[in-house]
């Protein structure tokens, strides 16, 4: 259990959360960051217990922040401590995994091979449409902070790991995983009205 001193330091971290919570409610995407690499060990634990395997784990971790990247603004202090708030998405996101049977990497096929397959019977119409996809995706990633559009590109179009680019890069492996996450996240948002009015 913990000592007093333990019981004294809870308070102030509780409100460091907090504030970094509201921040991230506000859009703010270093203000998540910070978060995770705070909060992200204590919620990984929690996951591998429930789900039982490290990778299914760090998959669902990040869902975990991508949730809380979302439902931020609906954190409310007077109804528990930010980190108690964490780890209930936590528990149900990994709960949600156990269920589904599925790991969501099974579900999901690289761009690279996804442009390599319809390349190969591609007819000269479909050529000038991904000619325009490609234009868009590249207006699409001029949108995101540089940090993400680096770890997105070095993923993408060099093919390298979320460890290798830690590596790379010199920054934490979650704080990669964290920025390719949100660069995802707004690429699909900023992507789909476009994709949807072609």
């Amino acid at each position: 259990m913990g000592s007093p001193q333990d019981s004294r330091e809870i308070k102030p971290r509780d409100q460091d959360w907090a504030a970094l919570i509201k921040r991230v409610a506000d859009g703010d995407q270093s203000a998540l960051t910070e978060l995770y690499d705070s909060t992200s060990r204590l919620v990984f634990g929690l996951v591998l217990r429930v789900v039982g395997d490290r990778a299914t784990a760090e998959e669902v971790v990040l869902d975990v922040y991508t949730q809380v990247w979302r439902q931020a603004a609906t954190y409310d202090t007077k109804r528990g401590a930010p980190l108690a708030w964490i780890m209930t998405i936590a528990r149900t996101r990994g709960i949600d995994r156990l269920r589904s049977g599925k790991h969501e990497f099974q579900k999901k096929e690289s761009l690279d091979s996804i442009g390599e397959a319809r390349s190969a019977t591609a007819s000269p119409e479909d050529n000038t449409v991904m000619s325009e996809r490609r234009t868009l995706v590249r207006s699409a990633l001029d949108l995101l902070s540089a940090e993400q559009r680096e770890v997105i590109e070095l993923a993408y179009y060099s093919g390298l790991s979320h460890s290798e680019i830690a590596l790379k890069l010199n920054q934490p492996l979650g704080t990669v995983k964290t920025r390719t996450r949100l660069g995802m996240m707004k690429l699909r948002d900023t992507l789909r009205p476009m994709l949807e009015a072609g």
